[in-house]
């Protein structure tokens, strides 16, 4: 089978391996879709913190069964999506039913090969049912899934004002779940493409991360500032900004992840009596979600996806989708 394999930072290349055989409690999936993010452009440019060379990328996936090992009891030829962290079951957290944040997790993609290959095998568990979604749709979950979770890890009931700081594709689904809960959803970006896309597109406000920024948003909220913000950024000094966009009593929500230390001014933190919260990965009941607003059409899928590329052109399109971010929100590569 073709395996895309990234060998080292920059340097993305096609090769052919064995095809994967299901042991017992596996499945072999027949990969047709994997949608890109910004894990995958951070594995490339060699900026991911938990991540060894060479390694097989693509972890937002869809497909269909091929084949099953003993025990299974799916469907040859149904389509799929897979839930791409793979967690021990045995470890306190997998005990506490928080598989995403699992001791021994092990990311498809990230942790261990992922799905930029002709075919996958992974444990059933890992097999979710995409049944009335398209293949586009079905590699869509996942992101959707990281957002989603992470407005569910928000602490304040709905109708509140929600800050989602970073317009890619993680931010863009934490907005619309934001939005499906019943927030006052508006974006932050440094990239004014991106807010446009946004409110053209999916009729979000959106405000530019200009010097003057804690003084726009503080006007439009009457001095009150933001009961949640939620950081998608990756980036360390956004992160820190963002403590300042938070309103007293309210809660700042991590998303995103980025390697070094991060800190905040101690009196910042305090008088606003803050709740900090990690959001990481997402959990079954966040995929189930995600693909129940997409049948329903509360998540507008069309909208996301502005590129489609085969994946034999991967190796020679991954500096360019990253050079465009401003004009790129998902891609997606056909398998």
């Amino acid at each position: 089978m073709r395996a895309i394999v990234c060998q080292e930072p920059f340097r993305l290349g096609s090769i052919l391996r064995e095809d994967p055989v299901a042991g017992p409690g596996e499945v072999v999936v027949r990969i047709r879709r994997v949608g890109l993010c910004g894990t995958d452009y951070h594995i490339f440019a060699g900026r991911h913190p938990f991540l060894t060379y060479p390694r097989v990328m693509g972890h937002e996936l869809s497909g269909e069964v091929a084949a099953l090992g003993a025990g299974t009891g799916l469907r040859v030829g149904q389509l799929v999506t897979i839930n791409p962290y793979i967690a021990c079951g045995a470890c306190i957290a997998c005990r506490k039913a928080k598989p995403n944040a699992c001791v021994n997790i092990k990311v498809l993609g990230v942790h261990v090969d992922g799905g930029m290959c002709d075919m996958l095998v992974v444990p059933e568990s890992a097999v979710i049912d995409a049944d009335g979604l398209s293949a586009d749709q079905a590699a869509m979950v996942e992101f959707l899934a990281v957002g989603a979770h992470a407005v569910a890890r928000a602490p304040a009931a709905g109708g509140e004002r929600m800050l989602v700081v970073g317009a890619g594709p993680i931010g863009i689904a934490t907005a619309l779940f934001g939005r499906l809960n019943g927030f006052e959803v508006s974006l932050v970006d440094r990239r004014q493409a991106r807010l446009e896309y946004a409110r053209d597109r999916l009729g979000f406000d959106g405000v530019s991360a200009d010097a003057d920024l804690e003084d726009v948003l503080g006007q439009r909220t009457h001095g009150d500032m933001f009961d949640v913000v939620v950081d998608a950024t990756g980036s360390l000094p956004a992160m820190r900004r963002s403590l300042g966009l938070v309103a007293h009593g309210g809660a700042l929500v991590l998303v995103g992840v980025a390697p070094g230390e991060l800190t905040f001014e101690d009196p910042e933190f305090h008088k606003r009596e803050a709740t900090l919260i990690a959001s990481r990965n997402a959990l079954p009941a966040d995929f189930e979600r995600v693909i129940a607003a997409i049948k329903s059409g509360d998540i507008p899928t069309d909208a996301l996806q502005t590129n489609s590329i085969d994946a034999e052109e991967l190796p020679t399109r991954m500096p360019d989708l990253i050079a465009n971010a401003d004009s790129v929100l998902k891609a997606i590569a056909k398998f």
